[in-house]
């Protein structure tokens, strides 16, 4: 079957606004390191003045990994909400540059596009502060079934489930892609998310073909001590990829009775590990369109992770495509 899309993503329409940071700049304004903290619109506005001059860049889990995809040379489509706000333009106009396929309506009221405030420290961690604004917004009617129906892939963020309207919306798509025979992807998205939904996750597993986790996020889905644990439970419970990642150790990729571990591309200096997630996954569902082996979607992965934690921002500023060719990936 031909296909219009590789992957078809259903995320949170957000800017990033990223400005590095020293350990006391997150004391003194409470924020919690190496994690993701819902907040307010005041409390955004008082975390953007006090960054003073950041990058906004368009950002949010889901459309930065098809920003990796497209990098690579595939197709994407996003689905995602924002209000027709100047930020609203700018990340569409952002995502569509890249040659990712954006067509969800803005919002004419109503909360203002979402914002993420991201603190880079200096050992590159990131703490992201995030108002969801209009990507709350997201719902049923914004679901473009044709869209999901046309992808080999349809690929979910995690963080969708803090909006009722939006973990509605990602139930609906679920739904249409299994009945259109595309393959479901979904990403924990953080440890704290899983705490809150951790049940409502296990329930839809048997509706998922691949899931994306770092250590602590598959920790606390099957609620157990250690990693070895977490592949005992995966591949004693479910059928589907477990693409786990485990930063400067690499990743393991995991189907039932097939384990691959694959080590950390190379790097000399982590800048940030903004994105490194959202670019994990998009290489690992770029070989994974391709009909690669497991083992070459964790190692074409690990690249474009490696690509996006050596710079400031979450998207890459080095053709993935190129990369991957000169290191025999693709």
């Amino acid at each position: 079957m031909a296909y219009r899309y590789d992957v078809a993503a259903l995320g949170s329409a957000i800017v990033d606004v990223l400005a590095p940071v020293d350990d006391q700049f997150l004391l003194d304004h409470n924020i919690a390191k190496g994690v993701m903290t819902l907040i307010d619109d005041h409390r955004a506005a008082q975390l953007h003045h006090a960054l003073g001059t950041p990058r906004e860049i368009a950002g949010g889990s889901a459309a930065n990994t098809m920003a990796g995809l497209a990098s690579l040379g595939g197709r994407g489509a996003f689905e995602g909400k924002v209000r027709n706000d100047r930020l609203g333009a700018q990340f569409a106009t952002s995502l569509k540059g890249l040659g990712v396929h954006y067509a969800t309506k803005p919002a004419t009221d109503g909360p203002s596009t979402a914002l993420c405030l991201i603190a880079v420290t200096p050992d590159g961690e990131r703490s992201m502060n995030t108002y969801l604004g209009a990507s709350r917004e997201f719902s049923t009617e914004d679901v473009d079934e044709a869209e999901i129906a046309a992808a080999q892939i349809l690929y979910i963020e995690g963080y969708l489930w803090d909006a009722p309207n939006a973990k509605a919306a990602c139930l609906k798509a679920i739904s249409v892609a299994r009945r259109a025979g595309t393959k479901v992807a979904f990403t924990l998205s953080d440890p704290f998310v899983v705490g809150r939904y951790r049940d409502e996750f296990l329930a839809i597993l048997s509706d998922l073909d691949i899931i994306f986790a770092n250590e602590d996020e598959a920790k606390a889905l099957f609620e157990v001590e250690t990693f070895d644990a977490v592949l005992q439970a995966a591949r004693a419970s479910w059928h589907g990829i477990a693409a786990l990642t485990r930063s400067e150790k690499g990743c393991v990729i995991a189907q039932k009775s097939e384990v691959h571990v694959v080590d950390a591309w190379p790097i000399e200096r982590v800048v940030d590990t903004t994105g490194a997630g959202d670019q994990f996954a998009a290489g690992f569902l770029y070989a994974l369109t391709r009909n690669r082996p497991l083992a070459a979607c964790g190692r074409l992965a690990t690249l474009c992770a490696a690509e996006v934690i050596s710079h400031l921002g979450a998207r890459p500023e080095t053709s993935l495509k190129m990369l991957a060719a000169d290191a025999g990936l693709i």
